[in-house]
């Protein structure tokens, strides 16, 4: 992955109408443009943040049947969203408390992303290699998520 990923996604998403449009519209093309972009993914999509259920509920995503809500804490994606702090896990199967929503994934790769400052949900990336995410990935991963979040208005 390059800075050509985030290139296409700035030309695909150019449209300062489409911009100001529903943020679900803007997150299910997002999870599209990543799993068709990023290679060695069985699942790509947003948990969002729920401030009523206080968890993290499934939002666009291309993918398997995932799992509907997480608690903040819980599992990869709920310890992303309570640390905001990015996950980068080699082998789901021996991080304790891992969900496991497909027993083909292998790694997964979560991001926390903001939206006017406010703590908003997360990108999950998940995949049936072994180690499949790097350092590299994340970086050029975690522009391409605040790209995304600067086109979006605060959910809930």
């Amino acid at each position: 992955m390059s800075d050509l990923l985030l290139a296409q996604y700035q030309a695909l998403f150019a449209d300062a109408e489409y911009a100001t449009s529903d943020p679900i519209s803007i997150l299910a093309n997002s999870s599209a443009f990543i799993m068709e972009m990023v290679p060695d993914l069985n699942w790509a999509g947003f948990y969002l943040w729920d401030r009523q259920r206080q968890q993290l509920t499934v939002g666009p995503f291309q993918g398997k049947i995932a799992c509907a809500l997480i608690a903040s804490g819980t599992g990869v994606c709920g310890t992303a969203f309570a640390q905001q702090t990015a996950q980068r896990i080699d082998d789901v199967h021996a991080f304790a408390g891992h969900i496991a929503c497909d027993s083909a994934t292998n790694s997964e790769m979560v991001l926390p992303f903001a939206i006017a400052g406010e703590p908003a949900g997360v990108l999950d990336l998940d995949s049936p290699k072994l180690a499949r995410f790097s350092r590299a990935d994340q970086a050029i991963l975690e522009r391409l998520l605040q790209l995304i979040a600067n086109k979006l208005t605060p959910l809930n």
